[in-house]
């Protein structure tokens, strides 16, 4: 019996629905079933009843989800206990940031951090959210600056940070250039560039929201995953594209930016970051930067 598939029977009971669970995973569902299987296959017992509607727990999936629970937490706070004593006292500290942090927050915060940590040693993975969450609950990040999922793993501690504006991405000269500010309704008949949805949920979904909170629905003329590849898309003139602010520290040669006009309340006009970290684990490295990242977060969200 592994501790992975432990983990994945773990939050597929809790999900009851695989695409979910593997979302969470950072897996694809097929992946998530087999390891269930091997699961059931070693215990010789069936955990889980499935249909192609329906997944509920059977009574033997019900008697191991707690004690599947207590194992995966102690065999946790295990691994961390390791990790921290086997540190070096100057050690280092890796950090997991979606692009969007890596290229706004993170250079703000780390350099103010030397002066407070000058011997930490930084390691920076910049990857998506579905995949720097596995790596935090792996033990292979310390910290992680993500897009908070709607659902998110209990073991991981989640402190929100602020919101980042998103403005409109378009081509020099395309008409609407000359205007200092846009609204959806000047974009409505546009063909847009959106992020693809399985890789970027959030950025995706800001789109259809602040087209739906305008009566409005997006006509969707490409999808693609980087927003290097976005912005260079909109060069090109294949559409327009809604961003996050810090886009526009790209300087894509033929792109210029304009600010979204949006009526207010509008919470959905921006894109959520919060730091993630392990439950129940101490690293005074780690703390020191959310010392630090408490004590300046306003002046970050403004420079960011």
């Amino acid at each position: 019996m592994e501790l992975h598939h432990l983990r994945c029977f773990v939050v597929a009971a809790e999900e009851l629905h695989f695409g979910r669970a593997a979302q969470r995973l950072g897996m694809l569902p097929s992946a998530l079933g087999r390891y269930i299987r091997l699961l059931e296959d070693d215990l010789g017992v069936r955990l889980l009843a499935r249909t192609t509607r329906n997944v509920a727990l059977t009574r033997d999936g019900e008697r191991l989800l707690d004690d599947a629970r207590a194992l995966l937490d102690q065999a946790e706070q295990l691994a961390a206990r390791f990790r921290a004593s086997g540190r070096d006292a100057s050690t280092r500290l890796r950090v997991g940031a979606i692009d969007s942090a890596a290229a706004g927050l993170l250079p703000l915060l780390l350099r103010d951090f030397r002066d407070v940590c000058p011997d930490a040693a930084i390691e920076i993975v910049e990857d998506k959210t579905v995949r720097l969450l596995p790596r935090l609950l792996s033990g292979r990040l310390d910290i992680a600056f993500v897009r908070p999922p709607p659902h998110m793993d209990k073991r991981i501690e989640i402190c929100p940070l602020f919101h980042e504006t998103a403005v409109v991405a378009l081509a020099v000269g395309h008409p609407l250039a000359r205007r200092k500010r846009l609204a959806i309704a000047d974009i409505a008949t546009e063909p847009l560039i959106v992020p693809d949805r399985r890789q970027r949920p959030h950025s995706h979904d800001l789109t259809i929201k602040l087209f739906a909170a305008a009566g409005l629905k997006p006509r969707i003329a490409q999808t693609a995953e980087e927003k290097q590849t976005i912005v260079n898309l909109v060069a090109a003139r294949i559409g327009l594209a809604i961003v996050p602010k810090w886009t526009m520290r790209m300087a894509t040669q033929g792109v210029r930016y304009a600010p979204l006009l949006v009526p207010a309340p509008a919470p959905a006009d921006s894109l959520p970051l919060a730091a993630a970290w392990l439950k129940a684990t101490r690293d005074p490295v780690r703390d020191a930067l959310l010392d630090l990242l408490d004590k300046s977060l306003h002046r970050y969200a403004r420079e960011a």
